[in-house]
């Protein structure tokens, strides 16, 4: 079994805490990311399970064991880095036999293995190659064939895909979806990217500063975001905020009107203590929840500073204010041009609530 589990986990360099206190359980099988901006630590995170960091306290268990002082080659784990990491004068082959055979693997299991692992990811016909004769995206899964051979416990991911072009990221996501199907292996992978975050994880965890915001599936927090950093950082285009004020809270429900247009009012439902008149809250509305005009409970009248038409949708990125900007997403609309008054409607069951501090209110 390959359950990880971390109690506690901190890292500290000197008196700079990076890692503050992590509890976290993946499951065997389990195919989890860690997503958040550049710096919340969610590499370093990796790179101690993987032992390439040490643990400044706290316990890493993988199937069972502590594994804080275990030496990484003993981890029953493989990580497949950033950067490709191929011996240039070694074909695939060698290439993805290099570890086995440093090990001291018989001849016959080494082939073995690397075969399987090239009928995997369909590197047949490029085995005999050597990796300035490759595509990025070939060397990445020369890359990740590596790490099959070693059949871990654990795959570590670690931004696998950033050196690669949209296009080959997409083509090599499907992939990497497809060998999770396959092997049902323990993957922990790490991005910054949430669409990446959203397509492949079975468990998201949102990190920031060294924190987990939240950890869910991602349906789950795209639907039921616990605060404003994760509302607005789970989904693409991000979640749109309007700074608003509650004009009266009561009976369980609470009316707010917009700071930068006083005279759009919307009606939530809220627990009787969440908040209180007079208080200065936010609305959350993501860019496809917007309704036609007259359509929802508020209609609001906004400026259209770019349009962007890509066919069956368009973005149109508009301004409520000066400092207030949105966007919405509108189905096969192609009307919206630069400098346009656009009225929408909002949805009171489509508005998310959250307090002066970006606490969720609910």
């Amino acid at each position: 079994m390959a359950e990880v589990r971390l109690t506690d986990i901190r890292k500290s360099f000197g008196a700079l805490e990076i890692i503050k206190g992590v509890n976290l359980s993946i499951d065997n099988g389990e195919f989890t990311v860690f997503v958040g901006p550049s710096g919340c630590g969610k590499s370093t995170l990796l790179r101690m399970i993987a032992g390439l960091e040490d643990i400044t306290s706290g316990t890493l268990e993988i199937g069972g064991k502590v594994m804080n002082d275990v030496d990484p080659s003993k981890r029953g784990i493989a990580m497949v880095f950033q950067s490709y990491a191929l011996y240039p004068h070694m074909t695939v082959r060698e290439n993805m036999g290099f570890a086995l055979r440093f090990a001291g693997q018989a001849k016959e299991e080494i082939d073995r293995r690397v075969d399987d692992a090239a009928r995997i990811l369909e590197l047949g016909p490029l085995m005999d190659r050597k990796p300035k004769a490759l595509s990025g995206g070939q060397r990445q899964r020369v890359a990740i064939g590596r790490a099959i051979v070693r059949n871990p416990d654990v795959f570590l991911f670690d931004e696998p895909l950033s050196n690669l072009d949209a296009e080959l990221r997409v083509h090599m996501r499907v992939e990497i979806a497809k060998l999770h199907k396959e092997l049902k292996t323990t993957i922990i992978y790490v991005t910054h990217d949430q669409v990446e975050a959203m397509t492949l994880a079975d468990k998201i965890v949102v990190l920031r500063a060294g924190e987990v915001e939240q950890v869910g599936a991602p349906l789950d927090l795209y639907d039921d975001p616990a605060n404003m950093f994760v509302a607005g950082f789970i989904g693409s285009p991000r979640m749109n905020f309007l700074k608003a004020r509650v004009v009266s809270a009561e009976s369980g429900k609470a009316t707010m009107s917009l700071v930068n247009q006083p005279d759009v009012r919307l009606t939530l439902p809220v627990a009787a203590t969440s908040i209180k008149t007079g208080d200065d809250v936010s609305l959350g509305i993501r860019p496809e929840k917007f309704a036609g005009p007259g359509q929802g409970d508020a209609d609001l009248t906004v400026e259209v500073d770019v349009a962007e038409h890509l066919g069956n949708t368009s973005y149109v990125y508009a301004h409520v204010s000066r400092d207030e900007r949105i966007i919405i997403e509108r189905a096969e609309s192609r009307d919206a041009t630069n400098k346009d008054q656009l009225t929408i409607g909002l949805v009171a069951a489509n508005t998310f609530l959250f307090d002066h501090a970006g606490h969720r209110v609910k």
